[in-house]
């Protein structure tokens, strides 16, 4: 028997209809190519945890960023929950049998790709071996556990040039989340009951390399 999915995340699922979409990121009308995101989260010794990639530094779009594995929905998906569970079948060699897809959350817009991305809330009820099958689009797999995230010593902000101090940003697995991921997750690990009192006033400047990629 297979366990069930945490209340924590089906709670989460349950309130999506709720959730304040903040301005930037609303879907303009009209606008913007239909994509989806996989949130996977599992559980391990560590205790919860959720699959992120990291992108091929020789990708066009978020070259070389940690992010969900995901990607633009295609006619045969059937819609974002195909579309996501697919796209992590071919970047990791996930096993879609082994997931349990709790729900959705609202739809959010990626102006520099011009996507239009759903989040999609599954719960890794028979977790399997995960790679980067598609070595030109993912360098890297790791399942990172919560714990790791929530952590206050893995928290800062990024500066960019000019002084514009962004969102958040998690400090994991050798990896430097930010953006649009890292955006997510702190608003999923918020509502999930996971946050820690963590510094915000701690800044840092954007790595050369990762502006550098950023930038293409």
């Amino acid at each position: 028997m297979t366990a069930p999915a945490p209340r924590w995340l089906t709670d989460l699922a349950a309130g999506a209809v709720h959730h304040p979409v903040p301005a930037p990121l609303r879907p303009p009308d009209g606008a913007g190519r239909s994509a989806a995101v996989l949130l996977l989260f599992g559980e391990s010794p560590e205790g919860p945890d959720v699959l992120l990639i990291q992108r091929s530094s020789k990708g066009r779009n978020h070259a070389g960023q940690p992010a969900f594995p995901g990607g633009g929905v295609d006619p045969g998906d059937g819609g974002p929950v195909g579309a996501a569970l697919r796209e992590a079948k071919e970047e990791t060699g996930l096993d879609p049998l082994g997931v349990h897809v709790v729900g959705t959350l609202p739809e959010l817009y990626i102006w520099r790709s011009d996507n239009r991305v759903t989040p999609v809330l599954g719960w890794w009820h028979t977790p399997c071996a995960v790679h980067a099958a598609s070595p030109d689009e993912v360098e890297a797999v790791a399942r990172v556990p919560i714990a790791e995230l929530v952590d206050p010593v893995n928290r800062l902000r990024l500066r960019f040039p000019g002084g514009y101090a962004a969102g958040p940003a998690f400090r994991v697995r050798g990896m430097l989340v930010w953006g649009f991921t890292a955006g997510v997750l702190n608003d999923v690990l918020a509502r999930g009951g996971f946050e820690r009192p963590w510094d915000d006033d701690r800044i840092e400047d954007v790595p050369p390399e990762v502006l550098r990629l950023a930038r293409r």
